[in-house]
């Protein structure tokens, strides 16, 4: 048993020894994982020379860590005692007896185990720091990271463009002669510099290669050096739509131009084309804006601060130029309320031409004008430096009107925070539905009280119908009164109920007959200008009102909602029996003689249509179909012409239109099909992998062939039948 709890030591040991271990990897790791993060932050990937050596040292950190943990790992229970034995000497030299069973050790082996245990015991060496690993360095190696890093996250990033100096830019000529080049003109230097527009905020820069990416609106500076002058120098855009002329400065052309959607061009030297090359346009975004803070809707209960928090945050990519808060002030109800407009400021400096600002403001409702029952309405709106413009959603903010708790009845009530015109029957059953669904989530007094709100407002609704019935007061107005036949359903009936059982026992007697056709003024109920079975139907909806305020006032709301959903339909009955319908007049075909015609075989009265129209569909990409053929001959004869060029030059133009939505896909087609056509004017053979590309391009283009219905042909063999049912299957 001592001989297990000494093993268990020794493990516990080495459990320390690797946390310890482990810990002290992970801090040089992560000193070298920060100076790499840090690079990668500041400048991310647009030096690629910066960008390989960070991602070099993070993953060199993660591989020291993961390879020097998996080594402390496979220390052993052996190694822990040899150093037990260094750093403890009335162990003797003999901790690694305590790993041999008792079966294997002689007699004087098991009794210096015993006395090892007794030492092992009294020392207690899993209780103190028994190994010693200096962390002084590695502290100090992790906070020089730290320093280093902050220092590379302040560090400007313009001096570090000394170490990407830009490539020499240069342009192909695939259909140039092979002559002398003291003979002909040929471009020496070529410099594209590119100047971004205002409200980018960039500097110029020069571009790496004639394939560029410029900002919407950025004016592309092209400065071409030629070893003899030139009679011809143009930028043709968008094979041959356009052109654009050079213009000469002594030995050097220079040409600007500002794009602001992305086209294709090549170089035209004395009749000589070059590859086709892509400018790609980066578009300016909208501003965007975000609010965190206050909700689409706010209520302002009696006795909360009247102000309102706004917090949110607006971005863009170049920069926000300015933006306010545009305010609405509602005060009133019904016909006779007013509005007012206010523009706020939103207290942020938008000067210093930073890409994102946080809202943080306080909106006081009191400076606005409002008070109780007044309704605040109010979007943000941002200008970036361009031309961008965008608008958040709409937020209201309403503060609670005591007037009207204080009119209708007592003070201790809630009030619904949705709007007057929304509190309809359909709506009463929105919210009991819906605190029906949160009823886990909340209180038992929160769920009290909004079934209770729910209840004063069908009330309220309940007294606003029941004043299309000459209801003055609330009385008359019970459980069961003008309920129709059909919903009343089988309760029964006691005499103490409430109810009038004279009244329906008395039906059959001279006055209850002539109720339906007198017209009384001083009864209650009689003065309405309904019929009478919507007046019945009226009354009905108002009593399943009746109880569903009785359940929703007694926090039932659960059993309110059948007779919500009954009220409801009722209404609509209503509504739909004071509506007036016309007929439909039109024509009406005579009635065919079925029985004479039908199955008769006569047919010489029918006679068929005989206008007959042929639409031709018009054929797209005829010039690519044909340089498709032409290409299937090419690869039987190997031979071309002269009028071949101009066809390849025509299907060049349907795949330049093409190529200007996606410029990256048919760039490389392009340019063979440029090689190929300057094979045929210098009477070469033709490039066979530009043949493959130009075929793949042209065939990507053409529309997928409609599916027609074909004839299967017939089997006589059974063998061949099964056969070709095993194939379609």
């Amino acid at each position: 048993m001592a001989t297990q709890e000494s093993i268990y030591t020794l493990r516990r040991i080495r459990q320390k020894y690797v946390q310890e271990k482990g810990l002290l990897y992970a801090q040089q790791a992560l000193a070298a994982a920060l100076v790499g993060g840090a690079i990668l932050l500041k400048w991310k990937f647009e030096i690629p020379v910066l960008a390989i050596v960070a991602l070099s040292i993070v993953l060199g950190a993660v591989i020291y860590f993961v390879f020097a943990l998996s080594q402390v790992m496979k220390t052993t229970l052996r190694q822990v005692a040899r150093h037990l034995n260094r750093n403890y000497p009335q162990l003797e030299d003999s901790t690694e007896l305590l790993l041999q069973p008792q079966e294997e050790l002689n007699l004087l082996q098991r009794l210096q185990q015993q006395k090892v245990i007794q030492a092992l015991q009294a020392i207690h060496p899993e209780k103190e720091k028994v190994f010693s690993l200096s962390s002084t360095y590695t502290r100090a190696a992790l906070g020089l990271a730290l320093v280093i890093s902050a220092g590379i996250l302040y560090l400007p990033a313009a001096p570090l463009k000394a170490f990407s100096a830009p490539k020499e830019v240069k342009v192909t000529f695939p259909d140039a002669p092979e002559t002398d080049t003291d003979t002909a003109a040929s471009i020496q230097k070529i410099e594209i510099t590119v100047t971004p527009p205002a409200y980018t905020a960039k500097q110029a820069y020069r571009a790496e290669q004639p394939n560029i990416r410029v900002e919407e609106g950025a004016t592309v500076n092209w400065h071409v050096t030629t070893n003899k002058p030139a009679t011809k120098l143009q930028l043709v855009l968008n094979d041959a739509s356009s052109y654009l002329n050079f213009k000469k400065t002594n030995k050097s052309y220079s040409l600007s131009q500002s794009f602001t959607a992305p086209t294709l061009y090549h170089i035209n030297l004395n009749g000589q084309k070059s590859a086709y090359y892509t400018i790609e346009i980066i578009p300016d975004e909208v501003p965007a804006i975000r609010v965190d803070k206050p909700k689409q809707y706010t209520e302002i209960l009696f006795g909360d601060p009247q102000r309102v928090v706004l917090q949110g945050q607006l971005s863009d990519d170049y920069g926000i130029r300015d933006a306010n808060l545009i305010a609405t002030v509602a005060k009133g109800s019904g016909e006779a309320v007013k509005f007012s407009e206010a523009k706020l400021d939103l207290g942020i400096n938008f000067s210093n031409r930073q890409r994102s600002h946080q809202l943080n403001k306080a909106i006081d409702l009191q400076k606005l004008g409002m008070t109780y029952g007044d309704e605040l309405y109010f979007y943000i709106q941002a200008w970036d430096n361009h031309r961008g413009y965008t608008r958040s959603e709409i937020y209201l903010v309403q503060i609670e009107d005591t007037t009207i708790v204080e009119a209708a009845f007592d003070m201790s009530m809630g009030v619904n925070p949705v709007p007057e015109y929304f509190r309809s029957q359909r709506q009463i059953i929105i919210d009991t539905e819906k605190l029906i669904a949160e009823q886990k989530n909340l209180t038992q007094a929160v769920f009290e009280e909004r079934s209770n709100t729910i209840g004063i407002d069908q009330k309220l609704l309940r007294l606003r119908y029941g004043k299309f019935l000459g209801e003055e007061a609330e009385s008359g107005i019970g459980p069961g009164g003008g309920i129709p036949e059909g919903e009343k359903g089988h309760e029964e009936h006691s005499a103490d109920d409430g109810h009038n059982h004279q009244e329906f026992e008395n039906q059959s007697s001279p006055e209850a007959l002539l109720d339906p056709y007198m017209h009384k003024h001083d009864q209650e109920g009689e003065a309405t200008i309904f019929d009478p079975e919507v007046k019945t139907k009226l009354q009905g909806s108002l009593a399943q009102m009746w109880e569903a305020e009785l359940r929703l006032r007694t926090n039932r709301p659960k059993e309110a909602l059948p007779f919500e959903y009954k009220a409801l339909r009722l209404l609509k009955e209503v509504q739909q029996s004071t509506r007036a319908y016309v007929a439909k007049t039109g024509f009406e075909a005579p009635p065919l003689k079925e029985p004479e015609l039908r199955l008769t075989g006569e047919l010489d009265k029918i006679t068929p249509p005989s206008d007959k129209s042929t639409i031709k569909e018009e054929e797209r990409l005829p010039n690519t179909r044909a340089a498709l053929q032409w290409l299937e001959h090419q690869k039987q004869n190997r031979r071309y012409s002269q009028t071949d060029a101009q066809l390849l030059e025509r299907a060049g133009q349907e795949l330049a239109k093409q190529a200007l939505a996606t410029p990256g896909r048919y760039l490389h087609a392009m340019q063979d099909l440029r090689t190929l056509i300057a094979d045929m004017n210098s009477q070469k053979p033709l490039c066979q992998p530009c043949l493959l590309t130009v075929e793949r391009a042209w065939q990507e283009l053409l529309p997928l062939a409609r599916q027609t219905a074909q004839k299967q042909a017939s089997v006589r063999s059974r063998l061949s039948r099964e056969y070709m049912e095993r194939l379609n299957r």
